[in-house]
This record gives C-alpha cells, structure tokens and sequence, in this order.
C-alpha cells in the first residue's frame, strides 16, 4: 500500500536500503534463524522476514516458509537474489548499513534497534526496508483484463519464446500460469538441500567406498524422480530443460568454521567422545574438499566425470520420470543439461555416459522419449569453442550470471555490495552487468557462440537461462543475435514476453521506428 509505505516515512520508520533484488512487498516477523523460519512459517503459518549477513544453501528450508528476505550482502545473481526470484518472494540484498548480530538476535540500522519477533516491512522493487507493518495488496494476475489483452497482443508480435525457471513443480505451475512456453533452467541441487535428504547427500559424499556411494545414491533416486515427475507433470508436452548438479559438493556438507568451533567446545567439555570423533571425520572430509576458489573448481561437468554416480543417478531419475509421464499419456520433453563445459571433451565424455543410461531406462521401460542433450555455455573458452561443442550439443543455454563473472573477472556474491554500483554511479561502467547483459564483452561471446554453433549444426536451438532472461534491455539483444527463447523467474514471465514483443516491432520499424 503506497499511502501507507508513505505514511512510515513520514514516521521516522524507514531502516535502510539495498539492492532491490526481487520485485514485491512483504511484511512479517524477523528471524535470523532458518530453522526457526520454517518453524513459524510452516508449523505456525505466521509471516517471518528472514534475515541473514548472506544466504547459503543450508538455508534454503527456511527461506522456503518466510514471506521475504532480507541481506546485508550480496548482489543481483547472489543466492538469495536467484532462489527468491524464483520462489516469487521480495528480497533486498547487500543492505551494507544494516549490522546483524546473530548471538544477541538483533539488528542495527543507525540508531534503530531490531530485534527478533519484530515486525519489519520490506519493498522488494525499491530495496527500502522499513520498521514495523504496512499492508501489502496481493496482485490478481488472471483477474487484470486489460494486462490479458496486452499481453496477448505482445504474444502475436514476439519472434522470441519466453521460458520460465523452476526448481520445484509449484514453480513451474506458477510459470505456466504467467505464460511461460517451457522451463529453460531447472537446478536439480536446490532439491538436494531440503531437511530430509541433506543428510543423505551428506552420506554420498562422504561414504568411504564405492558401494556406501552408491547405497546413498541408491536411496536418493526415488526422491529426485519425484521432484522430476512432478515438474514434467505440470508442463506436460512442454520442454523441460534439466541442468545436472552444479555446486561444488562442500556446498552440502557442513561449514568448516563452524566444525572446527563444535569440535573446540567438545574437547574442552569432554563429555560426548562419540560426537567429537563424528565432528573431527567431518572436519576432515570438509578440510579435504575445501577449494581457495570453489566458483572454478570442482564443480558442474567436473564433478561428473569426477563422481560419475552422481549424474548418472539423476539422469535414471529424469527418463524413468519421464516414463512414467509417457506412460500415463502424457508427451514429456526432457532436455537435460551439462553445465560448466569449458573443453569439448568434457561434453563428449559426459553425454556417451548419460546417453547409455537414458537408453537404458527406456528399454527397461519399454517407452521411447523425446529428449536432447545439451550444455550450458558459461565459461568463455566454451562460446569461443562453440563449434566444436556443437557437435556434441542438441542446444545451447547460455548462462549469463557465470559468463559475465568470469569475463569481466568480478565476484558475483561481492562486486555488488563493494565497488560495481560506485563504478555505474561514477560512470565507469554504462549499468550493472549483473542485471543489463554487457552487449560488447559478454554480448560479443555469445554472438560468436550463436555464430559457430550454428555452422557447425544448422538447427541449433539456443536459449538463455541467467538472470538477463528477464531484463527487457537484454531479452532485445536475445532477439537481435537470434536466441529461440529467453527463460526468467516466473514471476518476470509476463514482462519478458512484453519485452520480446517490444524488440520484435522495433526491428520491424527500422532504424527510424521509435517505440
């Protein structure tokens, strides 16, 4: 509500203000907690704020049941930014004058105090945040006619097809229902993170022998063929683009800081011996996996010709999912997904070995599905390469948030909140290349990659999955180099397909149409 968000001005209840990460507005309770946040919001179904320095995947299960999130770091591709774009919650990231203390459950904003249980109100789309409740007024999508009109107009004049992201069925429910012509990304790891099958990931990864592994494995299957079947199931015969597991594997396992606290109290208190000899195997395992640069190392393809299990496993899950689907009559288009492809060896390698298990399970199943192989391109070394990949490629997803990180060489969970929005108010740079995609440096890899890729094999099908799938500037450089499709938050679904629309009648025009 407006008037009101107005009215805390005017009363000295404005706190602070960060990136504005994901669009809405939200009020609730604050908590610092995601234990606590799954437990007021799902047990007690009270509305939460989490609040954290910055989210990790540990605190997916929380952020899950909070109504918004609140960071002190971070910027527009950092994890909270991402997994609240999809889950369609406002979230105000790197909040660098707010100070969290976790140990005294409170927080500062200049002279405010904010403590936990108290109410605060956030405004996703300016990134202010503010003490206190003010009403919220739920949007109703299917109910605003006149946006239903224009948008069908917008779908007759678009070339581009617009995707949605989605990691969970509801999302890609949510997707459909914004118009979405298919899921362009979605990250079979956030699955991984949910309380009752950490530990069971936890167990695959550090299982001393092979047979522990794929005992693990074994029971992770019927949990990652659920997840599957039930996306499938909401975009029916639409396609479905699956990306393998990406994050390095210390990102499931515990903090090393914080083991090696535990394992400091156990020693000096001596009482539970069978605890520390668990926590000091955990420090080990965590010790050895620890990279001094995890963003470039054992991740994506990486791990799966590393662990090969891992990746074969979820693609068992994908086909035998997809079966099932088929067998019910439905048409599933399962497209799975390599990500981190630098080297065409790295493709070749793991597609032979994947594509032996998809036809596996389809003979066991007795079914035939329509399905693509394919790879994101992320590394630069990969769009430069693109026609070698293209050979062992179906379709190329170009991942933007990794490509710009590593082609500009800026951190995307630090630039943000250090120096990248100094730099676009100074000028140095024309916008935050994080949210408008960077048509000369990054733009220029992807045209080479669309170009080579094409040569290579002519029916290419090329999309983007990273957060400029939703950024009009950047949906009108997807049309112009020829993508098929851009894929966005669903909840950004309904203004990609405006902006697609927008790029298709502005080449139209000519170069002196205006808009």
């Amino acid at each position: 509500d407006e008037g009101a968000k107005a009215t805390a001005h005017k009363d000295g209840r404005y706190l602070a203000k960060g990136l504005n990460a994901s669009p809405g507005a939200a009020t609730g309770a604050v908590v610092f907690d995601p234990d606590e946040a799954q437990r007021l919001g799902r047990d007690e179904k009270k509305p939460v704020i989490l609040v954290r320095v910055e989210t990790s995947p540990d605190d997916v299960h929380g952020m899950l049941w909070a109504k918004g999130i609140l960071t002190t770091r971070g910027g527009a591709t950092s994890h909270a930014s991402v997994v609240a774009r999809g889950l369609g919650l406002p979230c105000i990231v790197g909040a660098e004058s707010i100070r969290v203390d976790y140990e005294d459950g409170t927080f500062s904003a200049g002279e405010s105090i904010v403590r936990s249980g108290d109410a605060v109100s956030l405004d996703g789309t300016t990134g202010e945040v503010f003490l206190g409740r003010i009403p919220t007024i739920d949007p109703d999508f299917k109910g605003e006619k006149e946006l239903q009109t224009v948008l069908s107009w917008a779908d007759k004049a678009r070339r581009l097809q617009v995707w949605g992201n989605a990691d969970y069925p509801r999302d890609a429910i949510r997707a459909r229902e914004f118009g979405a012509q298919g899921v362009g990304l979605c990250r079979t790891e956030h699955m991984f993170f949910e309380e009752e099958r950490l530990p069971i990931v936890q167990r695959m990864i550090l299982a001393a022998t092979e047979r522990e592994r794929q005992k693990a494995l074994d029971e992770l299957l019927p949990i990652q063929r659920g997840d599957f079947d039930g996306i499938l199931a909401a975009m029916g015969e639409l396609p479905v683009v699956i990306r393998l597991i990406d994050p390095p594997l210390h990102e499931f396992l515990p903090k090393y800081e914080d083991l090696l606290v535990e394992a400091t109290e156990l020693r000096i208190r001596g009482k539970d011996p069978a605890r520390l000899a668990e926590v000091e195997r955990l420090l080990k395992a965590v010790a050895a996996m620890k990279e001094q640069n995890p963003m470039l190392g054992l991740r994506g393809c990486r791990l799966g010709i590393m662990f090969p299990g891992v990746t074969e496993m979820q693609v068992r899950a994908i086909f035998e999912a997809a079966a099932k689907q088929k067998k019910a009559g439905g048409d599933p288009h399962p497209e799975i997904m390599i990500p981190l492809v630098g080297h065409v060896n790295e493709l070749r390698i793991e597609r032979e070995k994947l594509e032996r298990v998809a036809k596996q399970v389809m003979k066991e199943q007795g079914v035939k599905i329509d399905y693509k192989f394919g790879t994101m391109i992320e590394v630069p070394r990969g769009a430069i390469t693109a026609d070698e990949i293209a050979e062992h490629a179906e379709f190329f997803s170009f991942g933007t948030n990794d490509l710009t990180q590593m082609t500009f060489g800026y951190s995307r969970d630090d630039a943000e909140g250090k120096f990248l929005m100094s730099y676009v108010e100074r000028g140095i740079l024309p916008a935050n290349p994080f949210q408008v995609l960077d048509r000369k440096g990054v733009g220029l890899l992807m045209r080479v990659a669309v170009e080579k890729g094409r040569i290579t094999r002519p029916d290419l099908k090329i999309g983007i999955c990273g957060e400029h799938g939703g950024d009009p500037e950047s949906i009108a450089f997807c049309h112009e180099i020829g993508l098929k499709y851009v894929s966005c938050s669903p909840f950004r679904v309904p203004v990609a397909r405006i902006a697609a629309a927008h790029a298709a009648l502005r080449e139209k025009a000519g170069p002196k149409g205006t808009d």
